[in-house]
C-alpha cells in the first residue's frame, strides 16, 4: 500500500481559531512593547531622545513589522505549508519531498538544521527577557521594589517549567482571553498617548526612517539590532500554523495584533516626545499611577503565556527532530488525550530551565539580556528567507525575475538586521550562538552517525532471498510470531542474524519490520503499512508515519493479518538489536564525534518504550559495531 498523507482539517470556527492564535501565536511578539522601544534608546548604543530620533525609530519599527511580519510571513511564507504544518523542520521536509535527492539536498538540510539550532537559543532567551521585563515594571510602581525583581522572576520561571509535566491544556484555555485583554489594553494606552501628541502619526511615513540613516548612518545601523526586537516571535506565525491554520493567523495579525501593537508603539513614542525622561520605561510610564500595578500583573501573565508558547514549541521541534532522524529517541509524554500536539519532553524541559536560570543570574536585567536577544531571531529569519528562495525557484516555479526580486528583497532586509545584531556578540550575543553551536553539533552528529551505522550494517548484508533459503533449511521452527525491527527494509536485521546464530530456531511466522518516517506531518491510518510475503513464513512489513505522528507498533499490527492470521499479543515476540558502538579511525566522523554519538546512543530512550512495545514480549540481542 502507498502512504497517502492528509492534512488534518481545523474543526473549530474561524473566530475561535483566531482567538486561540492570539493566545498562542502572538504571545512572544505581543510582549515586545515591554522592551523594544526602550532598548532602541537606552540599550548598548544609546540614542538622543529628540523628535528626529523618536520619529526615525518609530518609523523603522512600523516598517519592520510591515515588511517582515505582514508581507514576508503573513502573505508569503504562510503559503509554504507542509500538509498544513509549518516551521523550519516542516519546511525542510517539504523541500526534500518536492525536490528529492540532488546536489543541493545536503546544503538545504544544513540550512534547516541551523535554523532549528538557532531556535533553541531563542527558546532560552525568550522566557528570561519577557518575564524580567514585565517584573521590572515593579520599579516604576515603587523604587524600593527593585531588589525583588530578580527573585520574583526566578520564582515565576521555575514555577512555569515545573508545571510543564501537567500539560498546557488547563492554562491554555485562558491564553486567548488573557492575551485578547492584554492587546486591548495595549491599544487603549496607545490611543490615550496619541491623543496628547497626534503629530506622532507622521512617523508612519517611511521618509523618517530614511532620514534617520541620513542623519546618523552609524547609529541608525546599530539601532536595527534593537528595532528588530519588535518582531521577535514572528517565526511563531509559521511554526504554529498547523495548530490554527493560515486564515486564523492572518485574521489575528491583521485585525488584532498588528493594530494594537502599532497603537502602543505610537503611544510610547508620543510620551517620549512630551517627556524624554520617560525613556527609562515608556511602556509602564504610559499608564496612570493607579493602573501601573495591575498593568505589571497583566504584563507578567502575558509574558508567562509567551514563554509557555516557546517552551511548547521547543517540545514540538524536538519531537520533529527525533522523527526526522536528527536527535536520538527522547522520552515524550502526551499531556492530553484529545490534542495530539500537547506533549512534554522532560529532558528538554529541564535543560531549558537550567539554562534560563543561568541566563537570568548572569545578565540580571532585561537591558543586558537585550544584547543577547536578536541574533538567534534574525539568523532564523535570514535562513527562512534562503529556504524561501529555494521554494520559489525550484518548488513553486515562479518566474525567475519575480522569485529573484522577492527572495533578494527579503535577504537584504533580513541580512541588514542580522548584520546589526552581529555587533552585539561581545555584549551577550555570544550566548545564543553558543547554544546554537552545541545544538548544531548534536543534531548533525546524530544524523551522520545514524547514516554510518546503516552503512556499516549494510556492508555485510545478505540478500533476503538467499538468507531465507539458507535459514529455513538449517533451523528448527517453533510456534508463534517473531517481529524483528530493521532500520532498512531491504536488509536482514542484526537481531535476526544473532537469534539464528545463537538459538538456531525460527518462529512459524517471521516478520521483518521497518518504521519509516515520511516527510509529511501525518499519514492516514488506513494507509499506514505496506506488506510483502517473502515465502517460507517470512513477511516484510513497512510502517509509515508522519514526522508529527506517534509510532505505536503493536497498535499498527492489530490491523494487519498476514495470510488471514491476526497478530496475537501473547504469541508475538519482538526482537531488538542493541549495538555497542566502538569509535574507530575508519573514514566517517572525527573520533571525538564518534565518541559523542556512541554516548548519545547509550542514553537514548529504548526502542521498546519509544515504539510502545509490551515489556514482557521484548528480547534484546547485543553486538559490537565499529563506526
Amino acid at each position: 500500500m502507498q502512504s497517502d498523507p492528509i492534512q488534518r482539517p481545523h474543526q473549530e470556527s474561524l473566530p475561535a481559531l483566531a482567538l486561540g492564535a492570539i493566545g498562542v501565536v502572538f504571545g512572544d511578539i505581543g510582549t515586545s512593547p515591554l522592551y523594544a522601544l526602550k532598548e532602541s534608546f537606552i540599550g548598548h548604543h544609546p540614542l538622543r531622545v529628540d523628535p528626529a530620533h523618536v520619529f526615525g525609530v518609530l518609523s523603522l519599527i512600523f516598517w519592520t513589522m510591515m515588511l517582515i511580519v505582514t508581507i514576508k510571513y503573513v502573505f508569503v511564507i504562510l503559503r509554504a505549508d507542509n500538509k498544513g504544518e509549518g516551521g523550519s523542520m516542516a519546511l525542510l521536509a517539504l523541500i526534500g519531498r518536492k525536490m528529492g535527492e540532488n546536489r543541493w539536498s545536503s546544503w538545504i538540510a544544513m540550512l534547516g538544521v541551523i535554523a532549528t539550532a538557532l531556535f533553541y537559543g531563542d527558546a532560552i532567551i525568550t522566557p528570561a527577557i519577557s518575564v524580567l521585563s514585565a517584573v521590572e515594571g515593579l520599579t516604576i510602581v515603587n523604587d524600593s521594589l527593585a531588589r525583588f525583581v530578580l527573585p520574583i522572576s526566578m520564582v515565576i520561571l521555575i514555577g512555569l517549567f515545573a508545571i510543564q509535566s501537567q500539560g498546557a491544556a488547563v492554562i491554555g484555555r485562558f491564553f486567548g482571553p488573557v492575551m485578547f485583554i492584554y492587546f486591548i489594553v495595549l491599544a487603549v494606552l496607545g490611543l490615550v498617548g496619541i491623543a496628547t501628541a497626534p503629530e506622532v502619526l507622521w512617523a508612519l511615513n517611511p521618509w523618517y526612517a530614511l532620514n534617520f540613516f541620513l542623519l546618523d548612518p552609524g547609529l541608525a545601523f546599530l539601532a536595527l539590532g534593537s528595532v528588530v526586537l519588535a518582531v521577535t516571535g514572528a517565526e511563531a506565525l509559521y511554526a504554529d500554523m498547523g495548530h490554527f491554520g493560515r486564515r486564523a493567523i492572518m485574521v489575528s495579525w491583521l485585525y488584532i495584533a498588528f493594530p494594537c501593537l502599532l497603537l502602543n508603539y505610537l503611544g510610547q513614542s508620543a510620551l517620549l516626545l512630551r517627556n524624554p525622561a520617560a525613556v527609562e520605561n515608556p511602556f509602564f510610564l504610559m499608564a496612570p499611577d493607579w493602573a501601573r500595578l495591575p498593568l505589571v500583573i497583566l504584563a507578567t501573565l502575558a509574558t508567562i503565556i509567551a514563554s509557555q508558547a516557546v517552551i511548547s514549541g521547543a517540545f514540538s521541534v524536538s519531537q520533529q527532530a527525533v522523527q526526522l532522524g536528527f536527535l536520538p529517541r527522547l522520552r515524550i509524554l502526551h499531556t492530553s488525550a484529545k490534542a495530539a500536539g500537547q506533549i512534554y519532553v522532560p529532558l528538554v524541559n529541564w535543560v531549558l530551565l537550567t539554562l534560563v536560570i543561568l541566563l537570568v543570574l548572569g545578565f540580571r536585567n532585561s537591558t543586558n539580556l537585550a544584547a543577547a536577544y536578536g541574533i538567534a531571531v534574525t539568523g532564523t529569519m535570514f535562513i527562512t528567507a534562503c529556504m524561501l528562495g529555494v521554494l520559489t525557484f525550484a518548488v513553486w516555479k515562479w518566474p525567475p525575475a519575480l522569485a529573484a526580486l522577492v527572495t533578494g528583497g527579503f535577504l537584504v532586509v533580513d541580512g541588514l538586521y542580522f548584520a546589526s545584531n552581529v555587533t552585539k556578540i561581545p555584549d551577550g550575543g555570544w550566548f545564543p550562538l553558543l547554544v546554537a553551536a552545541v545544538a548544531f553539533i548534536l543534531l548533525t552528529t546524530w544524523a551522520t552517525g545514524r547514516r554510518l551505522v546503516r552503512e556499516r550494517l549494510h556492508e555485510n548484508a545478505m540478500p533476503i532471498a538467499l538468507f531465507i533459503k539458507s535459514a529455513t533449511s538449517s533451523a528448527e521452527r517453533v510456534p508463534g510470531t517473531a517481529v524483528f525491527l530493521a532500520s532498512r527494509a531491504d536488509d536482514i536485521p542484526p537481531s535476526l542474524l544473532h537469534n539464528l546464530k545463537h538459538n538456531r530456531v525460527l518462529h512459524q511466522r517471521v516478520v521483518i519490520l521497518t518504521v519509516e518516517i515520511q516527510q509529511v506531518p501525518h499519514v492516514m491510518p488506513d494507509n499506514r503499512y505496506e506488506m510483502a510475503n517473502l515465502g517460507s513464513g517470512f513477511y516484510r512489513i513497512i510502517l509509515r508515519y508522519g514526522f508529527m505522528d506517534e509510532p505505536d507498533i503493536p497498535q499498527a499490527l492489530m490491523g494487519i493479518e498476514p495470510d488471514g492470521v491476526p497478530f496475537r499479543v501473547m504469541d508475538t515476540s519482538y526482537f531488538l538489536a542493541r549495538q555497542t558502538l566502538v569509535a574507530s579511525r575508519r573514514p566517517g566522523m572525527a573520533l571525538w564525534r564518534e565518541k559523542l554519538f556512541a554516548w548519545m546512543v547509550r542514553n537514548a530512550e529504548s526502542a521498546m518504550q519509544f515504539f510502545k512495545l509490551p515489556t514482557n514480549r521484548v528480547v534484546e540481542l547485543g553486538s559490537q559495531l565499529e563506526i
